[in-house]
């Protein structure tokens, strides 16, 4: 029901959007035809229905790509942002037409104009809109009493305020014998224990019930039957989070429903595709023109400065711990045994150009090989060390999720600064976190993002590059 009413409610409320950006346009035609330029006549109206449709059609657009979930966010500067979205869309929308089309017909003037109160209309919408629809859709109120532990029901007073918007009005709490409530909370009253349910749905009216956790006790499927035999509209909080003590997803598949751990855009094999599609775009002309370059730099710099063989090779853990050889430029002295030991500032191992090369990533450049070969990805996760992978999964519980996708040869860790010797726990912590943040949250942008701020890494090495 609370979905359904929420759903409906941004339904109309873009409805009216439209209609108010159209009878917006329409009055600024208005205007202009009869006080500007009236001889234009039934050609400025045959040309302006175009030019109106052409803004329907960018709000709409707009509007399919936002989440119903933002009418009750209660964010300062989020009205100004979506306003400005949505202008930004309808109008750009319409420009790419006259470019298009060639069109020089519609007034400079009106557009230029026009512009600047869409924003206003739209900005005032916001504010206004969703409140005023709401009370003249959802008159009926529906009483709604709330049915386990207190500190759950406080968790959800935001909630509830914003819901209250739609006729959810909640009434009051009826308590678990076993964790009472504290009767003299004004803000949700005590009603009484679960044994008096049927007795307080009778007596106050109750129309629905929200229980704040699993009906894993009798007393709980005590609710689920009192709900059924009443005719009341039972909701059912999920704590699987809190039981599990990880967030959860849910899905549906071949008729059975199951719960995940987390999303995973990339195993959707169109997100994999164009993944794929980036790393060969790049690492294709940069195998064929830049590593000849720089491979021919680092071997007259190895000449001079450390004689020995040009790739430093090592084993690292790929996708599903999955061991590959992984190629660099060589950039420390090839006599040391210091395998293991993380690269550090000043460290002595790394011969005089080696720092720089380090320092400017370019002893990363022959890792494209490793893309070609498809052992990694442009982005992802940096493959670590066998040794270092034992010891930093001892930290954290959740280290190997990071290998649900292809390692990188850059990623949101690193660009976000976490690069360098870990040094201490909390370094490794904010690296997989990062990591896993991207695995759970990929996306075309988030991956061009990253390539663009790595690029402007390299142009402006960080103080932890070395």
């Amino acid at each position: 029901m609370v979905t359904q009413r929420t759903e409906g409610l941004y339904r109309l409320f873009v409805l009216c959007q439209i209609l108010l950006v159209a009878l917006l346009f329409w009055f600024g035609v208005w205007i202009m035809v009869t006080f500007y330029a009236p001889a234009l006549g039934t050609l400025t109206w045959r040309r302006y229905s175009i030019y109106c449709g052409v803004l329907v059609l960018g709000m709409a657009l707009e509007a399919l790509s936002r989440s119903r979930n933002y009418l009750w966010r209660d964010e300062l500067l989020r009205p100004h942002r979506l306003s400005l979205r949505q202008t930004i869309a309808s109008v750009g929308l319409l420009v790419i037409y006259l470019v298009a089309t060639k069109d020089a017909f519609i007034s400079r003037i009106f557009f230029f104009n026009f512009v600047p109160w869409l924003y206003v209309a739209l900005l005032f919408s916001h504010h206004y809109l969703p409140a005023l629809l709401a009370r003249s859709v959802f008159r009926r109120e529906e009483k709604t009493v709330l049915v386990g532990p207190p500190q759950k029901a406080a968790d959800l007073g935001d909630w509830l305020r914003r819901k209250a918007e739609i006729g959810l009005r909640t009434i009051g709490l009826v308590y678990d014998e076993q964790s009472p409530a504290d009767p003299n909370n004004p803000d949700l009253p005590l009603l009484g224990n679960t044994g008096q349910l049927e007795q307080v749905i009778q007596q106050h009216g109750i129309s629905q019930v929200i229980l704040l956790e699993f009906p894993l006790t009798e007393s709980n499927q005590d609710v689920i039957r009192i709900c059924d035999h009443l005719g009341i509209r039972l909701f059912i909080l999920s704590d699987l989070e809190e039981r599990l003590k990880h967030s959860v997803t849910h899905f549906e598949d071949g008729g059975f429903r199951f719960i995940g751990l987390r999303e995973e855009p990339l195993e959707n094999p169109l997100n994999r595709f164009c993944k794929r599609a980036i790393d060969l775009a790049i690492a294709i002309p940069v195998m064929l023109v830049i590593f000849p370059i720089f491979a021919t730099i680092v071997f007259l710099a190895q000449r001079l400065q450390s004689p020995g063989p040009l790739f430093h090779v090592q084993r690292r853990a790929g996708m599903q711990n999955r061991q590959f050889q992984i190629l660099k430029f060589r950039t420390m002295r090839p006599d040391h045994e210091e395998i293991a030991r993380q690269a550090r500032d000043g460290d002595d191992r790394v011969y005089p150009l080696g720092r720089w090369f380090r320092r400017l990533s370019i002893d990363e450049i022959p890792q494209f090989w490793n893309v070609l070969r498809g052992d990694m990805s442009i982005v992802g996760p940096r493959p670590h060390l066998i040794e270092h992978n034992q010891q930093f999964s001892q930290l954290m519980e959740n280290y190997h999720v990071r290998t649900f996708v292809k390692p990188g040869i850059t990623g949101l860790a690193q660009v976000r600064g976490y690069r360098g010797e870990a040094r201490d726990p909390s370094d490794i912590e904010n690296r997989i976190t990062c990591d896993i943040e991207y695995l759970e949250n990929w996306n075309l942008s988030l991956e061009c993002d990253i390539i663009l701020r790595t690029v402007a890494h390299v142009m402006f090495p960080p103080r932890n590059a070395y």
